[in-house]
C-alpha cells in the first residue's frame, strides 16, 4: 500500500483532523490497536487524543468531584441531575491528569475552543465540563485525560516505520459509543479488513 505525502504542495500539513490508526508494527504497548483524533501537526510537532480507550476506575461524576466542581447551589452531594454518563477516555501519556474534551460545533467559547475540522472542535476547560454536568453541553462530547504528543519529525517516522496509518475522521466514528468498535471502523474506511493486517512493513 502506498503512503500518502504528510503535507500538500505548499508544505502544509494535511494530518491535523486526520485519525491515527496503530499498525501492528506499533512497538508501545500504550497505542496498540489504538484510534487518536489529530488535534494538532506541524513542523513543531504533533499532538492527538486517543479515541478508543477508556480509563478504568473513574468516572465522569468522580472527574468533577476531583477536579472539585460542584452543582451551582454548592451542595456537593446532590450531584449533577442532568449530568450524562459519559465515559472518560484514556487520551495519552502526556499531562495525564489534564482532561480534553473532543465536541461537536454547537458548543464554542472564543479563546477557549479551538475549531479543528468537519465540525469537531477542542476545549480543555473547566466551564466545559461544567456545562456538560449540567446539561448544557455540546450535543456530542468525548472527554479525555492527558494525550499524546510527539516532537518534530517524531510523529513522521513512525509512519514510515509502519507504525501508523491515516484516514479523514468522521465525527460518527470519534463519537461513536462503542469504543471497541472505532478501530475496525477507522480501518473500514480504508477498505482495510484488520485481519489483513500484518507486522511486516511494506505488506500491509
Amino acid at each position: 500500500m502506498s503512503k500518502t505525502s504528510l503535507t500538500d504542495d505548499q508544505g502544509a500539513s494535511f494530518l491535523e483532523g486526520q485519525l491515527l490508526i496503530a499498525m501492528p508494527a506499533m512497538s508501545d504497548p500504550r497505542f496498540a490497536r489504538s484510534v487518536i483524533y489529530m488535534c494538532a501537526h506541524s513542523d513543531e510537532g504533533a499532538m492527538g487524543l486517543i479515541i478508543n480507550q477508556t480509563a478504568k476506575h473513574i468516572s465522569f461524576p468522580d472527574l468533577l468531584d476531583r477536579l472539585e466542581i460542584f452543582p451551582p447551589n454548592g451542595e456537593a452531594d446532590t450531584g449533577f441531575e442532568d449530568a450524562p454518563d459519559l465515559p472518560v477516555h484514556v487520551g495519552g501519556p502526556v499531562e495525564t491528569g489534564r482532561g480534553f474534551v473532543l465536541h461537536s460545533a454547537d458548543y464554542f467559547v472564543d479563546n477557549s475552543t479551538l475549531a479543528i475540522q468537519n465540525e469537531i472542535c477542542l476545549t480543555a476547560t473547566l466551564e466545559i465540563l461544567k456545562a456538560i454536568a449540567l446539561g448544557q453541553g455540546p450535543e456530542h462530547a468525548l472527554l479525555a485525560l492527558g494525550y499524546a504528543g510527539w516532537s518534530p519529525g517524531q510523529l513522521e517516522s513512525e509512519i514510515q516505520a509502519n507504525g501508523w496509518l491515516n484516514c479523514p475522521a468522521d465525527p460518527d466514528i470519534v463519537f461513536a459509543e462503542n469504543q471497541f468498535d472505532k478501530y475496525g471502523q477507522a480501518l473500514a474506511v480504508l477498505g482495510i479488513d484488520p485481519s489483513f493486517l500484518v507486522a511486516d512493513a511494506g505488506h500491509a
